[in-house]
């Protein structure tokens, strides 16, 4: 790690920590050769995930959309933001984890609904309507009998 005050190359850690997220690991060094310390954060590097669209269009994953399909979702409904947090931050490292840079928006919905439906199943049913795109009575009371044989 290259010294910020004089540039060498040669440096020691002497402390680290987690951050109060888990996400990173803060690192205290101290240049060998100036003898001056300074502070490091260690990332997990993640690359850009791209989002296929039902129409082929491509665009960047945005966590705040699938925070938001939450959320109206579990409109007037108990859950905590923290709980939709969750969900989105674990949704969003499964498919880092993939390793594959392109995911469909079909593939991002399935993943949704695999996490609410023992959550609250209501919102399963609100967040399916939307996603399977309900287009009369019968396939809204088609879906619902499929959880119910399911359960």
């Amino acid at each position: 790690m290259k010294c910020p005050f004089c540039g060498d190359q040669e440096s020691k850690v002497v402390d680290s920590r987690h951050s109060e997220d888990g996400l990173s690991i803060r690192r205290r060094r101290e240049c060998l050769n100036c003898q001056r310390r300074f502070t490091t954060y260690e990332v997990v590097e993640s690359l850009p995930i791209i989002v296929v669209k039902r129409d082929g269009s491509r665009q960047s994953f945005d966590r705040n959309k699938l925070l938001n399909s939450m959320v109206r979702a579990f409109d007037k409904r108990q859950v905590t933001t923290a709980e939709l947090e969750r969900i989105a931050t674990e949704i969003e490292q499964s498919i880092q984890n993939t390793l594959e840079r392109e995911v469909s928006t079909d593939r991002i919905g399935e993943m949704v609904m695999e996490r609410l439906k023992p959550l609250d199943e209501v919102a399963y049913i609100r967040f399916a309507s939307v996603y399977r795109r309900f287009q009369d009575v019968r396939s809204f009371i088609h879906e619902i009998n499929s959880f119910l044989e399911k359960k």
